[in-house]
Order: structure tokens, then sequence, then C-alpha cells
């Protein structure tokens, strides 16, 4: 029996609102919060991603309030990422209420932070939030596609397929796969980004990025994707967390 595909909303928060945007830019207001996690865990989403969008890139703490009163209205795993540079920050989410946490810009830069963390709380609280995209007229990568930092402003030139295979190895227990790309654009999940690192790497993987319709999701699925998240077709209600997974089934794909 294969494990159940997780589908996810993702909660982008800037100033203690969920915002939106296209390729990472032009951010506009989706609500609040703490609302929206009440009604996806009413939807019966399998779990939550709550992403302080700015923090790196304004060099400040994640919204611990706002992640402590997310927490107290759901009953579903809470994975808490953005701003997140030591073990002590991790700690400080789990006991804020996340189950999981996310690191992406101080793991870039100081990567035993990832085998820091795996060792005090154990590899399953920890995902490794991986922002990609295409390498475009600046120096090539083996994979062609490179690791962003900064919320996506601020480009590494690390190959990214090399990053979440070094990333597992440190003691990451799940990637968190953006597609920079394919952020916004509701064209579909990057598929060739999601076979790269599938073929590279044996833990689970979040497929994120481009979601616009029902149809979208289970070929991220069959790409490798353990779990696939989106954002803005959910806030914005253009369908729901029932109707991905009717299709996912429908599709052949065991879902909870």
């Amino acid at each position: 029996m294969s494990l159940a595909i997780r589908v996810i909303p993702c909660l982008d928060v800037d100033a203690g609102r969920v915002v939106k945007g296209v390729n990472f830019t032009g951010l506009r207001d989706a609500g609040d919060p703490v609302e929206l996690a009440r009604t996806y865990d009413a939807e019966r989403a399998d779990e939550l991603t709550f992403l302080d969008v700015t923090a790196s890139s304004g060099d400040r703490d994640t919204t611990y309030d706002v992640v402590r009163r997310t927490a107290e209205q759901v009953f579903i795993p809470l994975t808490v990422g953005g701003g997140v540079r030591t073990p002590d920050d991790v700690d400080r989410l789990l006991r804020a209420g996340a189950d999981k946490v996310g690191v992406n810009t101080a793991a870039v830069a100081r990567p035993e932070l990832i085998s820091d963390i795996a060792e005090r709380f154990g590899r399953q609280v920890l995902v490794l939030s991986a922002d990609v995209r295409r390498v475009v007229g600046g120096p090539p990568t083996p994979s062609g596609f490179e690791v962003t930092t900064h919320g996506g402003r601020r480009g590494t030139g690390i190959d990214a397929v090399e990053w979440v295979t070094r990333a597992a190895e440190l003691g990451a227990g799940e990637i968190l796969l953006n597609s920079m790309d394919a952020d916004g654009t509701k064209a579909g999940f990057d598929l060739d980004l999601i076979r790269a690192a599938r073929a590279a790497v044996d833990v689970p993987l979040i497929a994120s990025g481009g979601a616009g319709e029902v149809g979208h999701f289970a070929p991220a699925i069959n790409a490798g994707a353990d779990a696939v998240l989106a954002a803005s077709v959910f806030h914005f209600g253009e369908f729901g967390i029932s109707d991905v997974k009717s299709e996912l089934r429908a599709q052949g794909h065991p879902v909870r």
C-alpha cells in the first residue's frame, strides 16, 4: 500500500497577513492566517504550511504570536518557516505549536545547521525549503536549476539538485520544492524540476508553485512528488481541498 498523497495549503505571511504574488513579487492581501487556517482544518487539509516570506530578507524573526494563534486553531500538522537561523529558533517554534520547521536561507549559508537541527530534534521535524529557478543568462549549473535565498531575491549559483541531495544527506526529513518560475502563474507545476529532484533523493518531496486547476496536481505526483502544495487557488476559492483529493483519487492516487 503506497502512502496517501498529502494536499497542503500554504499561508505566505507578511506582517501578520496572508499574501500571494506571482514569481515571488507583487504580493496582494489574501486574508487573516488564523481564519484561513481554521477553514483549511475544517476542509480536511492534510497539513498546513506557514511561511513568513519576508523574515529572511527583512532580517527579523518569524512572527511567533501569529504562529501560536494559528496552531491553536488547527489539529493538522503545521510546518513553519521563514527567518529560522538556529536550533533555538526551531525550539521556540515547536513550543509555539509548530510540528515541523522549514529552513532555507540560513541553511544555504551554513549547511551544518541542517545536521544541528536534525540531531537535536529528529529529522522528521526538519523540512528543507528550496526556492528554485531555472538558470537563464548566468553561469549554467549541472541540472539547469539554481537555489535562491532571501525569499527568492538572491541567486546563489548553487545547483538545486545537488543542494537538495546534500540537504537530505545532512538530515533534512522532507524537501519543499518551490518553483519560482511557476509560482503564482497557475500554469502547472514544474514537472522537470520535480523529476530531477526525485531522481536524486529518497526523502518525501512536496511540490510547490504553479497550481492553477485541479488537473495540475496528479501530474506532479506522477513526476515523483509525495505531497502537493498550493496557495492562491485555495485562498481565493477557485477550488477546494476536497476537489483536489477527488481528482487525485480519480487518477488512482491514494488520499486521506
